[in-house]
């Protein structure tokens, strides 16, 4: 990879806007970019109580907007106040299980709020850069064992991973149709497999509710202990954004299309292993299986070819499994023992950034 800490010094100065800052993912991004000297805004909907955002104290650090992305009028107005030089769009209903509950409101977070996000982009010249974050699950997953490269069907059986492959598809036709020859500027979509980190406390996802069960002292349910996630830190897609992001504003004018970032083909690992492993970092625990009802279709095994960003972006993971595994643990124990969040991420990803990649 390029050096991490000389990539994170193109943003200094740099006016970046975070739609999603609120949420896991776009806290801890908001949260690193800020500290290498980019000014940071961000629009998405109020934080949860208990996120990272609020116990990071980011509502300082930060200059957040509550604001809705199916809002065009609010986000046009929004962008065309900061004038961002990058955009990073994270905001999204992001749970295949509430994608299920309320399939219109995933669709009209995920499609429409991505199309007023590309809309506003073209209407404002000023942005220089456009980093469109979407999910592996907009793959037609076809439950092989291979990875997944930028070049596969997209498609999607549940309706979160459907909307993720519609965002796709209608970042794709602006690229071509609007993007391709605007001078002084770039965008590219990306998508990453699951995360896992410190902060996240969003229900259905299995280090949060990992979390819960163990301070709870309750036994961990899980629906498929056998199912196989391309499980990776936080850290790893977003150094992959930030290093993408960074190329897009250097670069006169393209570097479109789309990029995995993911872990290693060959790391795989189930759904049972990663909490067996959450438990045997927190020293208790017990898991209980209870098997999904078969109303809900779930992918068992997905993963994804990251070729193209080692070769073209020198990008590579940095933290294997177990490691992985630790610090995440960690930043929940070290919280619930009362140390101060913002000491702890910040320190986490000083660590990240002075690992080497595989």
């Amino acid at each position: 990879m390029e050096n991490l800490v000389d990539t994170l010094a193109e943003y200094r100065g740099r006016r970046v806007l975070i739609t999603g800052d609120t949420g896991f993912k776009g806290s801890w991004l908001s949260l690193w970019l800020q500290q290498r000297g980019a000014s940071v805004f961000g629009y998405a909907l109020p934080p949860e109580s208990n996120s990272h955002f609020n116990a990071l104290g980011l509502s300082k650090l930060i200059e957040h907007r509550d604001g809705d992305v199916r809002d065009f009028k609010s986000l046009s107005t929004c962008i065309n106040e900061i004038n961002p030089d990058i955009i990073f769009h994270l905001a999204a209903q992001a749970l295949v299980i509430e994608s299920y509950r309320d399939p219109k409101s995933t669709s009209d977070t995920n499609i429409g709020g991505s199309i007023n996000i590309l809309e506003a982009v073209r209407l404002n010249p000023n942005v220089k850069a456009l980093v469109f974050i979407t999910s592996d699950k907009c793959y037609l997953n076809k439950e092989v064992t291979r990875g997944y490269t930028e070049l596969d069907e997209l498609g999607g059986y549940d309706p979160y991973s459907a909307s993720k492959a519609a965002a796709e598809i209608v970042f794709a036709s602006y690229a071509k149709s609007f993007f391709a020859h605007r001078s002084s500027f770039g965008a590219a979509s990306a998508r990453a497999g699951n995360v896992i980190g410190g902060g996240d406390w969003s229900l259905n996802r299995i280090i949060p509710d990992c979390i819960r069960s163990l301070i709870a002292q309750s036994p961990i349910e899980i629906r498929n202990p056998n199912a196989t996630r391309p499980w990776q830190h936080v850290f790893e897609p977003l150094s992959g954004y930030i290093t993408l992001g960074a190329r897009l504003l250097t670069t006169e004018c393209g570097n479109f299309g789309s990029w995995n970032f993911g872990p290693p083909e060959t790391a795989v690992h189930t759904v049972g292993e990663v909490t067996q492993r959450a438990i045997d970092e927190w020293g208790s625990g017990s898991i209980s299986i209870t098997p999904q009802d078969g109303k809900l279709h779930e992918a068992g095994l997905l993963q994804l070819n990251c070729a193209k960003a080692r070769k073209e972006l020198n990008w590579a993971p940095r933290w294997g499994f177990d490691q992985t595994m630790l610090e995440t643990i960690k930043w929940y124990k070290e919280f619930s023992n009362g140390i101060d969040a913002f000491s702890t991420s910040t320190a986490q990803l000083h660590t990240y950034e002075l690992s080497k990649h595989d």
